[in-house]
């Protein structure tokens, strides 16, 4: 069977676009930049995602156009290439990466869930009657969640289905760009509360001292790092449908930058709302489902406001389930020679049924998202970043990388990712184990 590709690099960037950007960018990065130092935070996180998540992307993608296959299958010819009868080995390796991402799926899944339940609340106007915050609590670990889980399992079972070009490319064509105008309406009304400088000046006002402290750079590395969807699995596979004469370096640029914006524009919309009403900028997951829903309750016009919000995490939501589903379709796809609607079915029953114990024991959930996100994810791409500089080659990598693009790396790239690179890898799996969690 012919190998699916994106229709161009627009396509393309939008996918993996769409992939980085998930629930992190709406919660996470903001309070990050709020909590430590505000403008001063993005010093090192700039330096971080362009001068060394960047390469990681880069990485990954040309590692997989460069073999035309997801991680397990690129893993498996890179061996094989080394030592006749190490492709096993390396199927192996890759596997990794892939049951990482696909065991992140099983309980983003569940999330998704409770954001399809709460777009459904903001639509019939329930935040004004219910008690969100006990809301959340009686909702959440209860068999009332299985329903709505379902529904998520199913909208990403049908993008996949549909493939690279007519499902995950056009979903993504259709989400990204009503997510960013999205974003940019609920900026507009946040920054305009009475209220609001406060959110903005815990945002962008530096707290230079902030920098002295050794955790904010741990954090802004682990923000970086993650935020790019790097792990050795999804890029990997997004990479192995570009046409070869995709520009990967300016590609780079372009998604690294998009994804900065929309983080920008979430921080935006939330920070000085929350601030507005009084509320907590670092309530966590709380924010999404608590935090936010409070403000839509009591500002003005917060009825058509929370409808558009919810559906922009949706939105957020699906773009990166659906990125976490591919890999896992496309190895089982490879090795079993299944069609890709057997495939996709077939996972998808499976990450549905795993999930069900999931969604009605929180304490599980918790369990599961730790040992997936803290010491497997982070794992996986060190993996990827070893068996791409070291047994691929740094020189081959670099030529990849420099293929058909206008942007060229020189030899000094060579060692910076055979030894900067995979060092920083290890390091980040290392501080994630260390903090529990740092991306």
């Amino acid at each position: 069977m012919k190998r699916e590709k994106w229709t161009g690099k627009m396509g393309f960037i939008l996918v993996s676009v769409g992939s980085a950007i998930g629930l992190g960018n709406i919660w996470l990065f903001s309070w990050r930049v709020g909590e430590y130092g505000g403008a001063a935070f993005l010093i090192p996180y700039l330096l971080f995602v362009f001068g060394i998540a960047s390469v990681g992307l880069m990485e990954e993608w040309a590692f997989g156009r460069s073999q035309v296959k997801g991680a397990i299958g690129a893993f498996e010819n890179v061996f094989e290439e080394k030592k006749e009868g190490a492709g096993k080995i390396g199927a192996a390796l890759g596997f990794i990466p892939v049951a990482a991402v696909f065991s992140i799926y099983i309980f983003y899944a569940i999330v998704i869930g409770w954001l399809l339940k709460y777009f459904f609340l903001s639509f019939t106007g329930a935040f004004n009657v219910i008690n969100i915050p006990e809301y959340f609590g009686t909702f959440t670990g209860t068999a009332n969640t299985i329903g709505w889980h379902a529904v998520a399992v199913i909208g990403t079972m049908v993008i996949v289905f549909f493939g690279v070009q007519r499902g995950i490319e056009k979903a993504n064509k259709i989400m990204m760009p009503v997510l960013f105008a999205i974003l940019l309406i609920l900026v507009i009304r946040s920054v305009t509360l009475e209220g609001a400088m406060d959110g903005i000046k815990y945002i962008f006002v530096p707290e230079w001292s902030k920098l002295a402290e050794v955790k904010t750079w741990i954090m802004a590395l682990g923000q970086a790092f993650f935020t790019l969807s790097l792990g050795g699995a999804t890029m990997l596979v997004y990479g192995s449908y570009a046409r070869d004469d995709t520009d990967i370096p300016s590609a780079s640029i372009q998604a690294v930058s998009f994804n900065f914006m929309a983080s920008m524009l979430a921080a935006l919309a939330i920070i000085p709302a929350v601030f507005a009403f009084g509320l907590d900028p670092a309530a966590g997951p709380g924010l999404l489902f608590v935090s936010i829903p409070t403000v839509f309750a009591k500002m003005p016009g917060g009825y058509i406001f929370g409808i558009l919000f919810f559906l922009s995490v949706v939105f957020a939501g699906f773009s990166s389930s659906v990125s976490m589903l591919e890999p896992a379709v496309e190895g089982f796809m490879d090795k079993t020679g299944f069609s890709r609607g057997k495939a996709v079915l077939l996972l998808s029953v499976v990450a549905f049924l795993i999930g069900l114990p999931l969604d009605v024991d929180m304490s599980k959930f918790g369990t599961w998202a730790d040992i997936t996100t803290i010491y497997v994810l982070p794992f996986g791409a060190f993996v990827a970043a070893v068996v791409f500089f070291w047994v691929f080659g740094a020189d081959k990598a670099r030529a990849e990388i420099n293929k058909n693009s206008n942007i060229r790396f020189g030899k000094w790239f060579e060692p910076y990712g055979k030894y900067i690179f995979v060092l920083v890898a290890f390091v980040v799996l290392v501080l994630n184990i260390i903090y529990g969690g740092i991306g």
